[in-house]
Parts: structure tokens; sequence; C-alpha cells
């Protein structure tokens, strides 16, 4: 025991000294938290439209100004010639068309029916999902209003129509930086984790110190819980700065246990830092180790359920992330901040990180070579 404090005041005074690594510690948290949050989005919002409208009625003004007035849309031009609408689209100076053809109104009154054409730009397949779905419940909202209006014209009393009250649980204003500010946090303490420690291992081979411990009385163990120990100590620290600065700055809620959140940050940390030892085992130089890290940790980010849940994922994707532990902790991130789930609701993600850390911990000591 004696000896593992006298490697962690080494671990620990080499961290003070190193220029590098500081500000990755306290700096780099706190400008990722403040920018991504807000970068990380898919509200779309500001969506530019050019119409087309060939009917010049009422109605059809009616209709434009209902669209003018969301929250999501801006009309940036009108037109007579569908050709010219086209190429604002092409240009990128529009994201949809809006085509009112001609006797729109008339159909509408008369036939009972009548078709409007919304041609959004698909370029960015998501943003033209969601800018069709917009525009089509606002043209909901108002054919609900037009047949309101009719009913009403023909019957001594106002006709009774049905009123539905949307409720949603545990992000009730479907604020966007709730759900995506636990997921950076999760980034966070990953990149810490990985990063840090594989290249603190591996700098040790580069100025030739590791060699100068390979040939002392130091023990395998003593040396490998001497490098992890102080990263896992800064690690459980970035989560109690993030924690705080979601809650100051983006008032994200905390419905759960924190000591809860706690026990399994310590459990995925060994994780992550298990997954830094090993790639710094095989790799000989920091770059090395830079390039394979960035790979498996981007593969892992990727599909660990940051923006897409993993459920809407191909069955093979989903098989996979059963050995990608971010989506696990990703999972017990948000659910505990956000739903206040304790600990028996994730039994099976604590199991799975346990077993993780156990394996991977495993592998990475009994690669990791010492010569006594």
């Amino acid at each position: 025991m004696r000896t593992i404090l006298f490697l962690l005041q080494k671990e620990f005074r080499q961290i003070r000294r190193n220029k590098t690594i500081l500000p990755i510690i306290f700096v780099l948290p706190i400008i990722q938290l403040l920018i991504l949050v807000h970068a990380t989005t898919f509200e779309i919002k500001d969506l530019n439209i050019c119409v087309v409208d060939l009917d010049m009625s009422n109605t059809s003004q009616r209709l434009i100004h209902k669209l003018e007035g969301s929250s999501f849309f801006n009309i940036t031009s009108t037109s007579f010639s569908f050709k010219d609408a086209e190429r604002q689209l092409a240009a990128n100076k529009a994201d949809m068309i809006v085509y009112i053809p001609q006797h729109f109104s008339q159909n509408l009154f008369k036939e009972k029916q009548a078709n409007i054409q919304l041609i959004p730009s698909a370029i960015n397949s998501n943003v033209a999902t969601l800018a069709f779905s917009y525009a089509s419940k606002v043209i909901l909202d108002f054919n609900k209003n037009i047949i309101t209006e009719l009913a009403a014209s023909f019957q001594p009393t106002p006709m009774k129509t049905i009123d539905t009250q949307s409720r949603f649980w545990y992000n009730s204003e479907l604020n966007y930086k709730w759900y995506m500010f636990p997921g950076i946090m999760v980034i966070l303490i990953t990149m810490i984790g990985i990063f840090l420690s594989g290249l603190n291992l591996v700098r040790e081979k580069e100025i030739g110190t590791s060699e100068q411990l390979n040939v002392t009385p130091i023990k395998k163990h003593q040396f490998i819980i001497a490098k992890l120990l102080p990263f896992l100590i800064i690690g459980l620290f970035e989560l109690l700065l993030a924690t705080l600065l979601g809650k100051l700055v983006y008032n994200v809620p905390f419905e759960g246990n924190f000591w809860v959140l706690v026990g399994f940050t310590f459990v995925y940390l060994l994780v992550v830092l298990g997954i830094g030892l090993f790639i710094s085992t095989l790799a000989n130089t920091q770059q090395q180790m830079m390039f394979v890290a960035f790979f498996v940790v981007i593969v892992f980010i990727l599909l660990s359920g940051i923006f897409t849940p993993t459920e809407s994922m191909p069955i093979w994707v989903q098989k996979f992330n059963l050995i990608n532990p971010i989506s696990y902790f990703m999972k017990v991130v948000r659910m505990v901040m956000l739903k206040g789930s304790g600990f028996k609701n994730l039994i099976f993600e604590f199991t799975a990180l346990v077993v993780y850390a156990v394996s991977i911990l495993s592998l990475a000591t009994l690669q990791y070579r010492k010569t006594n």
C-alpha cells in the first residue's frame, strides 16, 4: 500500500507539471459543455419557404399567413412561376416549396377537397422530414378551422369538437438541451478516461521512464493501480463539475439519486480506463495511441444512441452494442437524471458494465509486460 501511495504522488506531480493535460482536465470540459449542448440539436427552426400561390384567394392567403405565423417557417419569397421556385430550391435559397394550385378555394368549398403540394429539399433528409411534418401539421390545423367555420354556418349551435391536450413525461417542455446534456457528459467522461490514461502510459514509453520502472521491485498490479487511480479521481471530478454546470447553466433536472450515478460512473471509468490501458500496451507512440483510440471512440459514440435511439437501429447494430460500453452508460445517465430511475431499474446495465470492467482490465493487465 505504501508503494502505491508513493507512485500516486509521482503520478499527480507529473499531471501537475504537464501543461497539456491540465487544460484538458479543467478548460476543455467547460468549453465542451457550454458549446456542444447548443450545437448538437435536431430542432429545426427558421425554415425558408417559397410560396407559389396561383389561386390568390382569401383562403389561400389565410393559409400563407398561418404558415408565416409559425415559429418554424420564414416565407422568403412568393412567385407565380413554379420553375422560378425550383431555381430557388436548387440554389439553396429555399428549404421547401408550397404550391397552391388554381381554384384551390373553389375546390375546397364546392368539391369539399383541395390539393396542396409540399416540395422540401431532401439533401438533408432530417430537415426535409421535419419541414414536411411541421407544414403538414399547420395545414391540418388550418383544415380543422375551415371545417369548424363551415359547420357553424349551417348549425344554430356551434359544433362540439374533441379537445386533446398533450402531456410529456420526464421532459414536459421538450427541451432538447435536457436530452443532449447527459449525452455530452458521457462523451466527456469517456474522452477523459480513454485518452488521458492511454497517453500517460505511452508517454512513459517515449521518454524511457517505463523501462526504469520495469526493472524496479514494483509489482505489475501496483504500477497499473497507480496509473489508473489518478484518472479515476479526475473522472469523478469531471462528473461533479458537469452536474453543477448542467444545473446552473441549463437547469437540467436531476430526478434520481446522485450516489447511484456516482456508483455507475465509478464502474464505467474502470471500463474506459481499461480500454485506454489496453490500447496503450499495443501502441509505442502517443500518435499511434491517438489514432486507435479515436477510431474506437468514434464508432462507440455514433452507435451509443446519443443522437438516434438504439431501438431504431438495425438489428445487427443493436447486437453490436452489446459490446459498446458507452451505450449502457448513456442510458444510465439519462434515466437517472431525467427519469429518476434507481439501481433496481438498471441492474442489467450495472451487470454488463461490471463484466466489461473485469474483462478489459484483466486483458490489459495480461497484455502489459513488466520485466523484473
